[in-house]
């Protein structure tokens, strides 16, 4: 009876145990920035050496950290979360309405539904029409008696009322949207910031691949031409 043979694992070299071979990568395919940060903490590191996925997110999150303290001289909780979500691969994008909805009370929605009705065309001609009427009957006695005689000090006491209410309601909208328009900006500077340091490490990756490249080709054109000189009599 055949037995499926068991996948080939080698140790890391920075924890010293072993994992499969999909669980690891070797040292030819790290950046060699890492590389040498590798090489500063494992003394060991070198061709033939492998790394597991763990230790190697951890000493990816080390080498965005050094890079963010070089160029910015202090980390802060925002670039910690972007260096979070590299090192586990999640998204980092959030919707700021989404978060305040979450905490908004019912006063705070009534508040924002008056902040909106106060500054829309249909509150400022329906309150000229009220003030049109209200001065009209007290100074004509159609419908009724005269409530509010000229200078009209009953209705200065409604607008004031008025106005000093709607304020802090206008205010409480407000501030509100600061922090929505606060929660946009970090929300812009985090994906940014994400995508410049991936974009970065790519790079790297990409130059790193290209010079394996070039010396694969150049041994390869070596092996070559020594081929080519054991062929020729002497």
């Amino acid at each position: 009876m055949e037995h499926s043979a068991k996948p080939k694992s080698f140790p890391c070299a920075v924890c010293n145990r072993s994992f499969p071979a999909r669980q690891l990568r070797p040292w030819v395919s790290i950046r060699p920035s890492i590389s040498a940060m590798i090489a500063e903490a494992v003394p060991g590191w070198s061709d033939g050496s492998y790394i597991c996925l763990d230790d190697l997110s951890r000493f990816r999150r080390m080498y965005v950290e050094r890079l963010l303290e070089e160029e910015r001289g202090e980390i802060g909780s925002l670039e910690r979360e972007v260096i979070t979500s590299l090192e586990t691969g999640q998204t980092i994008s959030e919707s700021p309405v989404a978060i305040i909805e979450e905490h908004l009370t019912v006063g705070d929605r009534m508040a924002d539904r008056v902040a909106v009705f106060g500054g829309s065309w249909r509150f400022i001609l329906g309150f000229c029409a009220v003030l049109v009427v209200w001065m009209l009957l007290n100074t004509t006695a159609w419908l009724f008696q005269i409530f509010d005689p000229y200078p009209f000090i009953l209705l200065n006491l409604v607008l004031s009322c008025i106005a000093a209410l709607q304020a802090p309601i206008i205010m409480m909208s407000q501030r509100r949207q600061e922090t929505k328009d606060r929660l946009r900006g970090e929300n812009d500077y985090k994906i940014n910031l994400k995508a410049e340091l991936e974009i970065r490490q790519l790079h790297e990756k990409m130059d790193h691949q290209l010079a394996r490249q070039w010396e694969r080709l150049a041994e390869m054109q070596q092996i070559q031409i020594e081929l080519l000189e054991d062929r020729i009599p002497r």
